[in-house]
This record gives structure tokens, sequence and C-alpha cells, in this order.
């Protein structure tokens, strides 16, 4: 089963160079350049998981991130944030929405695709358990 991730940054090249790296690992990317997309994107695409950039036009990665985490539908896509915002009030904001990492940039994309295998790694883990579990 192929994996797919949502990229959302208003940055095209960042945008490409995420793209770009996970495609050669195999994974299906689908891409938002806004919040309103990628909200879009959420329910249209069904992603696995989803790489959210913070500040946006129009409608900020917090706002996107808080939208997704009460609806029911889509509470449970793991969601990294990869910004610039690096001060603390921000990193704590964004464990505290529930993202499953809190990365800032510049960063290493191999470093971004290793907590991406592990998210899924993690995932599949658990998955497993729920099946052998009577």
């Amino acid at each position: 089963m192929t994996r797919k991730i949502l990229t959302c940054d208003d940055e095209k090249p960042i945008v490409r160079l995420l793209q770009v790296n996970f495609e050669r690992q195999g994974y299906e990317v689908v891409v938002a350049y806004n919040g309103a997309e990628c909200l879009e994107k959420v329910a249209s695409e069904k992603p696995d998981l989803i790489v959210l950039d913070v500040m946006m036009p129009g409608m900020s990665g917090f706002e996107v991130l808080e939208k997704l985490k009460s609806n029911p539908e889509t509470n449970s896509i793991p969601v990294i944030m990869l910004t610039a915002r690096a001060q603390d009030v921000d990193v704590l904001r964004g464990w505290q929405s529930g993202v499953e990492l809190y990365l800032t940039k510049p960063f290493n994309p191999m470093e971004l695709i290793a907590f991406v295998k592990r998210i899924f790694s993690m995932e599949n883990a658990q998955a497993d358990e729920k099946r052998y579990t009577i």
C-alpha cells in the first residue's frame, strides 16, 4: 500500500523539495499552497500524513491544524509542522495542538523522511497489535 502525503506550504520551492524527496521514497504526494486548499485536499484525497507550514496567506497552519483536530474524520491524521517559526511559544502551541513533529526551517529533508518513516512504522505496529488482540 502506497502512503499518501499532503504537503502544504506557500513557498513553491519548499513544496517541490518535499515532493521530490517523498516521491523518491515511494510515497504518493499531493500538494497545496494555502490553508483553504489544504483542507479541500484533505477532504478529497484522504492523505495518510500532512506536512504543514505555519505562515501562509489567508489561513495559518495553526488554524488548519485546529480544524483538522476538531473534525472526527480528520483528527487522527498525523501532522508535521514545517515552519520558520522557531519561537518557544510557537513550538509549544504546535505540540499542544497535537502535531507529531514540529520541525523548523532550514531543515534536513532526510531527517524529515526519517520521522515520516517512524510515524508510519508506529502506525503499522499499532494496527498489527489491534489485529492480534482478542
